[in-house]
């Protein structure tokens, strides 16, 4: 991997990675593109582009680590254990499962059920506003929601967002709840592909991973800021529909 690929890669990841859009089937077809194979060497590469992301989080939310938000961060490993356990047990079938036909499609179910919901959404008081007040329950049923994300193209982000949607959270605090989830879930996820490509790092060139881990790091802190004012204005109807286009490309180029 040489340092523009490393630094494409790395958007890819800052872009992709809190929007509901599946980073995983984006950087696939990335590096199909750039003609990259899924070697060892390249896989502790995305382990370090998904430490960047973490770090965008905790700075870009660095308020939130005081003693009192213990309740929120409560809630956010209430949400963590659905997917932390349903993901260790099932980590080798949920691996034998992937094809680029799965990904297309839960691109395309992901994006009409980003559609329904918009549809049926409706603006108004009974809104959760603040992560704050979430209630163990809507954390709990967010968790459900985001072990959907374990199916390749489903999306993390999106998983978790709809979740948030459906037990009653707005828009914004779904999406920033989703950011704060994504900590435990990408730090358990990356540290155990560390420890299993931890040779793959003394092999390779530290130049790509640098850039792609600074690339990726200020792109996903600028995505979250601007994700967020999106949301202030707009609706998801945009990720819906580009999903749907997007899976409809994955199978007719994949077919």
């Amino acid at each position: 991997m040489d340092i523009l690929q490393a630094a494409i890669l790395g958007i890819i990841e800052g872009l992709t990675e809190f929007l509901p859009i599946s980073s995983t089937g984006h950087l696939i077809v990335v590096s199909d593109w750039l003609g990259l194979q899924q070697t060892d060497q390249n896989k502790a590469f995305e382990v370090i582009i998904q430490f960047a992301a973490i770090l965008a989080v905790i700075s870009h939310y660095k308020e939130k680590f005081t003693p009192g938000h213990s309740r929120l961060w409560g809630n956010v490993i209430i949400a963590f254990i659905p997917i932390g356990i349903v993901g260790l047990l099932f980590h080798h079938q949920i691996k034998e499962i992937f094809t680029i036909q799965i990904v297309a499609w839960m691109f395309i179910i992901g994006g009409i059920i980003f559609l329904i919901l918009e549809r049926l959404y409706t603006e108004g008081t009974h809104r959760t506003k603040d992560i704050e007040d979430l209630s163990i329950r809507q954390a709990f049923w967010i968790g459900i929601a985001q072990v959907f994300a374990l199916i390749p193209g489903t999306s993390r982000a999106g998983a978790s967002i709809v979740g948030g949607m459906i037990v009653g959270l707005d828009r914004k605090a779904s999406a920033e709840f989703s950011f704060l989830l994504a900590l435990p879930v990408l730090a358990a996820a990356s540290g155990l592909d560390f420890v299993r490509h931890y040779s793959e790092f003394a092999n390779t060139s530290w130049m790509p991973l640098i850039v792609g881990f600074v690339v990726a790091y200020i792109v996903a802190y600028l995505t979250m800021t601007v994700f967020i004012r999106f949301l202030e204005r707009f609706t998801f109807n945009a990720f819906g529909i580009y999903r749907i286009l997007f899976g409809i490309i994955l199978l007719i180029a994949f077919s």
